[in-house]
This record gives structure tokens, sequence and C-alpha cells, in this order.
């Protein structure tokens, strides 16, 4: 009998997908502005027991995805909530930043997982408009405003600049997967913080996630086989739709091609 008037558990759930920092006007990813009312939102739902977070990327700016991370943390510790993180596909470099703000981690076995360090790419133009016979022409008030200019020859000492600020922003990485992850983390085997990422499988192993288990059931594990996963997320309104229906296609091709090159990076 008691069973019967037991009440529902209730979990609030918010899914973060896309590349991270590369949701401006009309651009699909994950940044803090678009985000932090949803999220703020899912922690204030009183009944909640927990909030469950889906996240699937692989990565992008290195300070939206500090604020994202920061902001549950926040909202975790403000609203005494448990946070639940659930890995996709990928979770890779900010978007495993962004799963270390979960108090438990959880992935598919095939997804990816790591990739803790810091990457900066471009390209070199400079062979190029010398072929065809163009002349660069770069006027700059500070000696350091054309640093890393793709049509200009590389310098030392501004990839030396470079790779100075890198390395703080990997011990800033570093930082945070070490007070996430601490005791849990398997030092022992593999070079964690080498940028390099693995499968669900041997991300458990190496202690840089909790388990194995999709959302549904581990949620119903937890907390019942009735439990009522409350879903939050950011509704797109007809004139965003509109608007980015009718927005440049050269900009759109180039956004898709900026993030098929991130997602490429780990096979998909």
């Amino acid at each position: 009998m008691y069973s019967f008037f037991k009440k529902k558990q209730i979990v609030a759930h918010i899914k973060l997908n896309g590349v991270i920092g590369n949701a401006g006007k009309f651009k699909q990813g994950i940044d803090f502005a678009n985000q932090e009312e949803i999220i703020e939102k899912a922690f204030s739902l009183k009944k909640a027991k927990a909030v469950a977070i889906t996240i699937n990327s692989p990565g992008g700016s290195p300070v939206q995805s500090h604020l994202i991370y920061k902001f549950i943390r926040a909202q975790a510790k403000k609203n005494k909530k448990k946070v639940i993180v659930f890995a996709e596909d990928v979770a890779a470099s900010g978007g495993y930043l962004i799963a270390c703000a979960g108090d438990e981690i959880y992935a598919n076995s095939s997804s990816i997982i790591g990739s803790i360090g810091v990457i900066y790419s471009s390209f070199g133009f400079t062979e190029l408009i010398k072929k065809i016979g163009v002349e660069r022409r770069v006027h700059t008030a500070g000696k350091n405003k054309s640093t890393l200019d793709p049509f200009l020859d590389e310098k030392s000492e501004d990839i030396e600049r470079l790779k100075t600020i890198q390395l703080e922003l990997h011990k800033d990485f570093i930082k945070v997967v070490e007070e996430s992850r601490g005791s849990k983390l398997d030092k022992s085997e593999i070079e964690l913080f080498s940028g390099e990422f693995w499968s669900g499988s041997k991300a458990k192993d190496l202690g840089l996630i909790d388990s194995v288990g999709n959302a549904n059931e581990i949620l119903k594990e937890k907390f019942g086989e009735d439990v009522i996963i409350k879903k939050f997320e950011k509704s797109k309104g007809w004139l965003s739709k509109k608007l980015s229906s009718s927005s440049n296609q050269m900009d759109q091709l180039v956004n898709i091609l900026e993030e098929r090159s991130i997602w490429q990076r780990y096979g998909f």
C-alpha cells in the first residue's frame, strides 16, 4: 500500500550540444550567454533531487567552457543539488571540462572522452600570395599587433608567446580536472594531460568518468523506474528561425567548415 502512494522523484535535465563558443547570432553551439538562463531554471526546480546534464561537444572556447563549468558548480552549491553528467558521442577538450562540473560522470562505452589540452591551428599563405603576385601591407600601433598573421612569415618570438599562453590555459584545465576527479584519477598508466583522448570504457579505467551507462538507465537506477525527467531547453523563436534561414550563405558555409574541422579531430 505504501509504494502505491509513494511520490515519484523528479530530475531536471539539460542538454548541451555543439561546439563551445560558436553560438553567435545565428550559429548553433554552446556559450554561457545562451545557457545561463536554462541552467539557472533547472537548478531552481525545488522538487528536483538532482540535475542531469547531457553533453555532446568536441570543445571550443576555453573561456566559455570555464564560465559554464563555474556557473554549474555555483548553482549546484546554491541550490544544494547533485549534478550527474552524461557524455554522448563526445565530451572532449572544453566538452570534458564542462563535464567535470558533475559530481558523477557517465558515458557510453564508445564515447570519446578526454583531450585535456590546448590547441591553436591556422594556415600560412605566404607562398601563395607571392605566387599570385599579392603584396601584404600591414600597419600597426604596437609591434605585436600582427602576431601570427597568416599572410606573413612566422616569427619565433610569436610562437614562444603563444606557447606560454597555451601552457597557462593547460594548467587551468588540469586544475579543474584534478579538483573534480581527485583520487579517482589513475595516473600510473598513462599521461592523462597530454591531449590524448580515449573510449568511454578506457576513460572509466583511467578515472575520467565514474561508469558506463546512458541517462535513462542510470537515472532510473538511482531514482526509480517511474522517475520524472523534466527537460529544460531554450526554444528558438519564429523570428530567430526566419533570420537564421535567410542569413548569408557564405557565412553559414564557413561556420559549418569550422565546426566540422573541430568534430573531425575525434572521428565525427
